[in-house]
């Protein structure tokens, strides 16, 4: 061997090991997405309960491959076997349902209108699905399906084959639809009113479609199967119609469709976002943007299905809560208001329900993406000045549904952090404050029930008529404490920061100190009997009392007081995971679903499918044994989260649970919404990134203590031997905001059994 070979040799031996050492990061994150993650689940048993969202972040419209019938909540189901059509979707979640729903399907026989006989086969083996890019093989038709988005219109292909009678249906759906040809335009316009509530009498989406390829047959329908000859428009319950043409094989027909829930007009000028472009542009659009939303975090140092886990939930975390405005001629953000029924200018988002994502996903957003929270808030802003409250589920106004007042926690951990525009603090204050003393006339969620016993006595009692009572008391006390911490940023007088104060303490009124449990408390001071912490409902929402008793986001120190000390506290915290998966679903009647969840898990009582219990695990930290949050965190990110179809423990809830795994992956997570404290789990990836807006960056890196250059990460130790914040030892288990928001480098040393003396000062 020549010395030049030998020199040659030792570099890449270096290069190699250096390699090994420090994994590269993901830099195409869009490609790791799947979104079927999810999408195996069931009314009786949910894995997720998602569908393929064909979107851009945020976007105003989704799309997605339909198999259930119209108007089911269930739009598609991995198990099924068949697609009925391609759904412009502003669905947050199958409780929830739809709004503005309409469908587009090519079909190889034009007759084939309704929505059973124009139904085709298909198989997942024949199915891409990305953010950025669906295709499908529809097996009856012999047509192979391409869908593309942009936020409020998207592009699609169709390759037929060789066919006298192709066409291309658009469905409006029933409950009130329109539809016109237009021949001379190529294009068909109408509106949908479809709806499940939450919209003033004046609702419309107003679409169009724009083909590239002109009819030589046009069949507008009253109905599914009702032919009206030769019109052109209709105007009833269920509209619909097929335009046909022949096609030879492989002749690809594209469309570009668009909606809008101002005007017909404004649908024309959403369309402009596609309607210029070819499809590959479009889809390279697309793909570049989910490329620079879910590049704000890089990840490296894991295995190839923890990427595409993480990545999955990341696109899911940042789909929710999605646009709903538009942006005018002059180009200005403008909005239907379907609080008022109005046009305004400014910002509005809608589909999300604050009781579940108040918890991470918002603080995500704070963190990573701010700059879209701002907008978020405006629209808060917007909705105070349009109504008189702040919706607690929007989809896209009021929507009755979960309890509590979390509106608060969102717009004051926004404002906190310095998210919010200052012109829109007192604006939004004002709402909250309104809030907690009225509810809505008719949307009962929204506001406070039963704020009127809740002011007076502490508590809303058990035997009053009202359902959740503890939870609402529960909640509306972490609420008061939101409205303290921004009542203080506002500099109120003194007499209103008492008033908050004393409420924030109100959970210590449904504490049962015999049981160390909360539990219903009547009017007359006494506590309800019987009591089994098992029950589920009746007092608590979704969960029982095992899972409730730890929502005291803001005062975990004094809840450990309550308990007897530390070591109560941790035997009470140990008990979730070591009592059986028992359960009374009495007040139900029935096993709902999320008990069902419960159950599966093999983690006792701890019910991480439902938002209640998912901060649990982290409260060790509050009591000097971090090392039980590493090992549960971990455990239940492996054991309980795949990039698969059924990838989730329950309901992923419009981002809120995907949230919890990417924060706990970081191996941090905000406990307490409002604060500027994330509790410490332990980091899953060796290597991690967070770009921030500012330009900074949290970069966090985890060496195995016994082999510095295993990998994947799964092979790395849980528990956290040491660990240096910005080159400092760091003995503490929580990090704050404010620093993280300089810039960092985390630093963690990992091992394969805990360090009982790091963080454990009090103990």
């Amino acid at each position: 061997m020549t010395m030049k070979k030998f020199l040659f040799l030792i570099i890449v031996i270096f290069c190699l090991a250096g390699c090994k050492q420090k994994p590269e990061l993901i830099t195409d994150p869009a490609d790791y997405v799947s979104t079927l993650v999810g999408t195996l689940s069931e009314h009786s048993f949910s894995t997720g309960n998602t569908y393929p969202a064909i979107a851009t972040p945020w976007g105003m419209n989704f799309w997605t491959p339909v198999t259930g019938k119209m108007g089911d909540g269930w739009a598609y189901r991995y198990d099924a076997h068949i697609i009925r059509g391609f759904e412009q979707t502003h669905q947050p979640s199958p409780w929830i349902n739809d709004y503005g729903q309409f469908a587009i399907m090519p079909v190889r026989d034009a007759a084939s209108v309704d929505q059973d006989s124009r139904a085709s086969w298909f198989s997942h083996k024949s199915e891409i699905a990305r953010p950025y890019y669906y295709q499908v093989y529809l097996a009856d038709h012999d047509i192979n399906a391409e869908i593309s988005p942009s936020d409020r219109a998207a592009a699609m292909q169709f390759t037929f084959p060789a066919s006298e009678t192709s066409g291309i249906i658009v469905d409006a759906y029933d409950q009130g639809s329109y539809i016109k040809v237009l021949p001379e335009k190529q294009a068909i316009v109408g509106y949908t009113t479809k709806n499940c509530g939450g919209v003033p009498e004046n609702f419309r989406n107003w679409f169009v479609v724009k083909f590239d390829k002109p009819f030589e047959n046009i069949m507008v329908y009253d109905g599914a199967a009702k032919g009206l000859g030769e019109v052109l428009e209709f105007e009833g319950d269920h509209a619909l119609a097929c335009v046909g043409f022949r096609t030879q094989r492989g002749e690809k027909v594209g469309i570009r469709a668009a909606s809008s829930f101002i005007s017909l007009e404004q649908a024309w000028l959403n369309l402009e976002e596609v309607n210029q472009k070819t499809f590959a542009e479009v889809k390279a659009e697309a793909k570049g943007r989910w490329n620079d939303v879910l590049g704000r975090i890089q990840i490296g140092g894991g295995s190839d299905d923890q990427y595409r886990t993480f990545y999955s939930c990341l696109y899911r975390a940042t789909l929710f809560p999605r646009k709903f405005y538009e942006i005018d001629v002059n180009g200005n953000p403008i909005h239907y208001s379907p609080y008022d029924g109005q046009v305004h200018g400014g910002y509005l988002y809608t589909d999300t329900g604050f009781w579940d994502t108040f918890r991470a996903l918002f603080p995500l957003l704070n963190l990573v993406y701010p700059s879209v929270n701002t907008e978020i808030q405006q629209g808060l802003a917007n909705i105070a000045r349009e109504n008189e409250f702040l919706p607690e589920w929007s989809s896209p106004g009021h929507r009755g549904c979960m309890v509590g007042n979390n509106s608060a926690s969102v717009v004051a951990d926004a404002i906190l952090k310095g998210i919010t525009p200052e012109e829109d603090w007192q604006t939004l204050y004002d709402c909250i404050v309104y809030g907690t003393e009225h509810v809505h006339p008719t949307v009962s969620s929204s506001g406070r029930l039963g704020y009127e016993y809740y002011n007076t006595l502490g508590y809303i009692p058990y035997n009053v008529g009202i359902h959740e009572n503890v939870a609402r008391t529960l909640e509306y006390a972490y609420n008061d404490w939101c409205i303290l911490q921004l009542a203080k940023k506002l500099g109120r007088p003194q007499e209103e920061l008492d008033k908050w104060e004393a409420r924030s303490n109100n959970w210590k009124n449904v504490f049962d100190k015999s049981h160390k449990l909360m539990r219903g408390r009547n009017l007359d001071g006494t506590f309800q009997e019987p009591f089994s912490p098992y029950k589920w409902g009746g007092a608590f929402t979704e969960g029982n009392s095992w899972h409730y008793t730890w929502s005291v986001f803001h005062d975990v120190d004094g809840l450990k007081e309550a308990m007897g000390g530390r070591e109560d506290f941790v035997y009470m915290l140990d008990s979730v995971f070591v009592v059986p998966p028992i359960y009374d679903d009495s007040y139900y009647g029935f096993r709902i679903h999320e008990i069902t969840e419960m159950q599966v898990a093999k983690m006792g009582n701890y019910a991480h499918g439902n938002q209640p219990a998912q901060h649990m695990i982290y409260l060790y930290d509050w009591a000097d044994e971090p090392w039980k949050t590493q090992a549960w965190a971990r455990e239940t990110m492996n054991r309980l989260y795949s990039a698969k179809p059924d990838g989730y423990c329950g309901d992923e809830d419009n981002g809120q649970t995907s949230a919890w795994y990417i924060f706990s992956a970081l191996g941090f997570y905000p406990v307490c919404p409002g604060s500027d404290e994330y509790a410490l789990g332990a980091p899953l990836f060796k290597n991690a990134v967070i770009h921030l807006e500012n330009g900074e960056d949290i970069v966090i890196q985890a060496e195995n203590k016994k082999d510095k250059s295993a990998q994947p990460s799964d092979e790395l130790n849980v528990f956290i031997s040491e660990m240096k914040f910005n080159k400092k030892l760091w003995n503490e288990n929580f990090i704050r905001y404010s620093d993280l928001q300089k810039g960092a480098r985390i630093e963690y040393m990992m091992q394969d059994t805990p360090n009982y003396n790091r963080a454990a000062l009090n103990k």
